[in-house]
């Protein structure tokens, strides 16, 4: 078999390293003995002569087996010294035992040496082996420096780190070892007194992060990459702020548990995004809550959107035995099983089935195959503006819908249904929210006649960098230079992220009872101007100077703030969740219901309004202005 150019070369590679650590290994016996002995006598010189091959030998096959010769070392560290010692000291016994063996048999030239020269030569063969591979790393390093100061700008890219720890030291190492191709880190700022003043891997701690503007002009930095992995959210938030009024490109580090996991690397560092801007901890799962889902089939509709499948992750979590992603759309369902598939091994099942909600026995067919006992109904036309212009759609998809899978649940007789509503449900003034106020309607219907099955619905309120919301929106318009369009700079809305979405869903088919609104308490509304503000000053532009806001008005059916809960939900209790909550229930007439939706079933687009009012009677047809927020 031929052996390649690069094989041979390692091969050429390895072998001079073997011949200079025979040089050193029999030179450093030969120094020492003379040092010791001077002058030396001629058995001595001759016994020293005569070991070689026997003592290169030993030492070389030490070496090769703790895999010295195999070691990359332009990365070599403590763990490849230490093997080098360990090596070395068990070849200098070996040596002394063999010496003492052929001395005893009179073997020629095998001789004893004092204590003092084999430990000497010990200490000599340590010392030169380990600065021959240092010194190759310490070249290396030398000439990637040597070529990175010839290339003009190559240290235009300066770093700050924020947060001498662990993590910060594991990033310096990468960079480092990445050839500064990443960046250089020249500055760690930290709010620890006792770190501040010192130096970490040979870089200067300043601190605290009040100084971050200071430093990062003092600094001429380019990139502040966030490393406090173990900082509170509400912490990292009031950092970010204040790195995001220098104009540096702002990156945040993983907990130090993913980076050292298997899968886990420099790579996971990104840009920071408007997420991590919400003041607010994120909701976690109660793992205790979730164990319905073991060993269940489950299917999600809409399991290929944004949300829906951010919910299949997350029930993947929690050892269901098959989860079945429903969607119209197969690409995103596509990719979604791939990667389900590969992080989870196969385990749960995951299949695919291609249908839409609106399709009654397309439906059944499904529910038949895999006779599912817990479902999430994710499947919906969500975009206000693109609803208001086709209302129809929106009820067809929205309300049979959501009719058509609550119907087949309830025959199959599922343990668990949970739908998506929206805060935009609440005093509805555009056709999507009414139409979501209906599907809440709907699952309170089927809940009260089937005993079988627990039915729930919960409000969301936006939900940050799904498909066609806000934050995609902005970050396109950035892209192409500006402007930026806001509605009105007194608009705000209630936010939540995608992961967050979908823990609240699993969450609530757990706590679920049968026939609640579950309510999320997402804190104080935000302005979507702060959100447009924001996203510029991340992207590295100043707002209204180098991306400009332009204000277009509210759009039809589009209010200047949202609701959590209607004035007859007042009440409302405290789940197992602290941060969830359900709203009473709102009585209403089921054959009101029923005949509304048999008139919707044939109703012309001009009159689904009107007829949306008879069952959603506080759905009104205009934005709520300024003047209408009460205090």
């Amino acid at each position: 078999m031929k052996m390649k150019k690069p094989d041979i070369e390692i091969g050429i590679k390895k072998l001079l390293i073997a011949v200079c650590d025979i040089i050193f290994i029999n030179f450093s016996y030969i120094f020492i003995a003379f040092l010791y002995y001077n002058p030396m006598p001629k058995e001595i010189a001759l016994a020293l002569i005569g070991r070689i091959p026997y003592i290169s030998l030993i030492y070389v096959l030490l070496l090769w087996g703790f895999g010295l010769y195999n070691s990359i070392w332009k990365y070599a560290g403590f763990t490849e010294i230490s093997k080098c010692i360990i090596a070395v000291v068990i070849g200098s016994i070996a040596c002394v035992g063999v010496d003492k063996v052929g001395n005893s048999l009179n073997l020629f030239c095998m001789v004893n040496f004092p204590a003092l020269v084999y430990f000497s030569s010990m200490m000599l063969i340590i010392a030169l082996i380990s600065s021959l591979r240092m010194s190759y790393r310490a070249l290396r390093f030398y000439v990637n420096n040597k070529n990175l100061l010839l290339k003009k700008g190559s240290y235009e890219k300066k770093v700050m780190i924020i947060g001498a720890g662990d993590m910060g030291m594991i990033i310096v190492k990468d960079l480092e070892a990445r050839g500064y191709r990443m960046g250089r880190a020249v500055v760690f700022v930290d709010d620890n007194k006792s770190k501040q003043g010192r130096t970490l891997c040979g870089i200067p701690v300043h601190g605290g992060c009040d100084r971050i503007p200071e430093l990062t002009k003092k600094f001429k930095i380019n990139e502040i990459i966030l490393a406090i992995p173990s900082a509170s959210n509400e912490r990292k938030s009031e950092i970010m702020q204040i790195a995001m009024q220098t104009k540096c490109v702002l990156k945040t580090a993983p907990s130090l548990t993913d980076i050292t996991s298997e899968k886990a690397g420099f790579h996971q560092i990104r840009n920071v995004e408007i997420t991590d801007l919400l003041s607010r901890p994120e909701v976690k799962l109660d793992t205790r809550i979730c164990k319905y889902l073991i060993g269940q089939t489950v299917i999600v509709t809409g399991g290929g959107g944004s949300i829906g499948s951010e919910i299949c992750r997350q029930v993947a979590k929690y050892g269901p035995s098959c989860i079945v992603i429903y969607d119209n759309y197969e690409n995103n369902a596509f990719h979604l099983k791939n990667s389900l598939d590969y992080e989870y091994e196969g385990r749960p099942e995951v299949h695919i089935r291609i249908g839409s909600v609106q399709d009654e026995n397309r439906l059944r067919e499904v529910f038949k195959e895999f006779k599912p006992s817990v479902v999430f109904h994710a499947a919906a036309h969500k975009h206000v503006p693109l609803m208001e212009d086709n209302p129809c759609e929106a009820v067809k998809n929205n309300i049979f819908g959501t009719f058509n899978t609550a119907n087949v649940a309830r025959d199959f007789q599922v343990s668990n249904f949970v739908i998506l509503s929206t805060d935009k449900a609440v005093n509805p003034a555009n056709v999507m929210g009414a139409t979501k106020r209906v599907t809440e309607l709907i699952v309170q219907y089927f809940n009260s006649i089937s005993p079988k099955t627990k039915f729930a619905a919960l409000r969301f309120g936006n939900v940050l960098g799904s498909n066609g919301s806000v934050i995609p929106i902005f970050k396109e318009q950035i892209e192409r230079g500006g402007p930026v369009t806001v509605t009105d700079a007194n608009i705000t809305r209630f936010f939540m992220t995608i992961p967050e979405a979908a823990q609240l869903v699993v969450q609530a088919g757990g706590l679920s009872e049968g026939g609640e609104v579950f309510v999320l308490d997402m804190g104080e509304p935000v302005k979507i101007l702060s959100l447009a503000e924001n996203l510029i000053k991340l992207s590295g532009y100043e707002p209204y100077i180098d991306i400009d806001i332009v204000f277009t008005g509210l759009r039809p059916g589009e209010k200047l703030y949202e609701e959590l809960s209607l004035d007859e939900e007042n009440s409302r209790r405290m789940t197992a969740n602290s941060k969830i909550f359900v709203t009473a229930p709102v009585e209403f007439s089921h054959e009101l219901l029923l005949k509304t939706l048999d008139e919707l079933k044939t109703v012309e687009a001009s009159n689904v309004r009107e007829i949306l009012k008879k069952v959603v009677p506080n759905f009104v047809e205009k934005p709520i202005g300024a003047h209408d927020i009460a205090v």
